[in-house]
This record gives C-alpha cells, structure tokens and sequence, in this order.
C-alpha cells in the first residue's frame, strides 16, 4: 500500500515539526507547506495549533486556510484539527477576557476557561469515548496528553441519541479538568481533538493511524 498523501499546514503556528514526525511514524508521506493549492489537493489536511484562539484565528485566515478548510470539507476530504486547531473550528472564544473572538465556525460553540483552579490543564488525562468511534478504535481506555486553559465546554449540535439528530451526527468524545470539556469531535471528514496526539506516545500514533485510515 502507498502512504498517504498529508499536508501538515506552516501558517506561523508552533509545534509542526512534532506533528511532521509524528504522522510519518504513523506512515503517512507528510509535506510541510503552506500553499493553498498543495494542501486543497492533499489526500488528508493537518491543521495544528499552539498559542492563542485568536492569534491562531487570524494567522489561518491570512494564509486563506478558512477557504482551504472550507473547500476541502465541500469535497468530503479530510481535516484534522489539533489543540488550538480544534478550538478555532468553532464559532467563538472568550480568550483572554476578550467578548466574542470569532473562528471559523465549523461547529457552533464557544471556547471558554476550564472552571478549574488548576490551569492551565497540562498533563495526561482520560477521554469517554462515544461507541462507534473510529479516531480511538482499539484505543478507547488510553490517556492521552494535553496542554491548555480553554475548551468547549457545552456541545450545541444533535448527538447520537438524540431525537434531533440527522442520520449521521457527529461524535462527541469528553474528558474532565474542573468540569466536562470537548476532547474531540469525529463530524464526517472533519475531525479534531483537544489533546496532542504527537505529544500522547503510542495511543497518540495509533490515533493517527486511525485518523490516515480514513483518508
């Protein structure tokens, strides 16, 4: 089997060169880059994340990755959001004390201060995965790394289960710092999760081999 084809995508964030390793050790032929055109036509797109909701926001906008994102969803090719990545796929933060930031409104929700007294949240923690799920298949009970003081703490879309959900809706996995927060979300090409998976060990590297099998 070929490997496939993933752009890790260099619009100024952190912490690239760990998801590049990362994902080659998890088998994928990675390109660093920060084309549009490259990363629309990739078989799989990585957008990570470290720092500010909206610095993080902004920086992506600027190398069109809102339109990149956009796109690649329209066409049914896959998207993977890591840490600040995954927070900026929903509609707005209160970073900072700051009213109303907005990101890319992928999934509405709001990223907010975990109501801990402890933060930020750093170290290895536990995830409640929803059944069915393919980005922790076989790796359900593991503990997984994360790094950061704000997280959506309230899902506002249809889950399994519930009688508003379309026929397909998205899952929802949830772990705990002070209160209930969104570890990661499978919504059809679009993934995304709180913790690093290049910083999780050998779960992590599993996750992504999970995450490369559905490109």
């Amino acid at each position: 089997m070929t490997s496939p084809q993933v752009v890790v995508l260099d619009y100024g964030s952190g912490n690239v060169r760990s998801a590049v390793r990362a994902l080659e050790r998890a088998g994928a032929t990675v390109e660093l880059t920060a084309d549009f055109s490259t990363a629309l036509n990739a078989e799989g797109l990585v957008v990570p994340g470290v720092g500010a909701f909206a610095s993080v926001a902004d920086q992506l906008r600027a190398v069109g990755g809102h339109r990149l994102i956009g796109r690649r969803l329209a066409g049914g090719r896959p998207v993977l959001g890591i840490c600040v990545g995954l927070q900026v796929l929903f509609e707005n933060s209160v970073e900072f004390g700051r009213d109303d930031v907005p990101g890319l409104g992928e999934w509405p929700g709001t990223v907010e201060l975990l109501p801990s007294n402890v933060v930020p949240h750093m170290g290895w923690n536990v995830v409640d995965v929803p059944d069915d799920s393919k980005l922790f298949a076989g790796i359900e009970r593991e503990r997984f790394y994360f790094v950061h003081s704000y997280a959506v703490q309230k899902w506002e879309l249809p889950s399994p289960g519930d009688p508003l959900a379309v026929l397909k809706p998205p899952l929802v996995t949830w772990s705990e710092h002070g209160g209930r927060f969104v570890a990661a979300v499978e919504n059809g090409p679009l993934s995304a999760t709180q913790f690093h998976p290049e910083k999780s060990g050998d779960a992590g590297i599993q996750l992504l081999r999970n995450w490369l099998g559905t490109v």
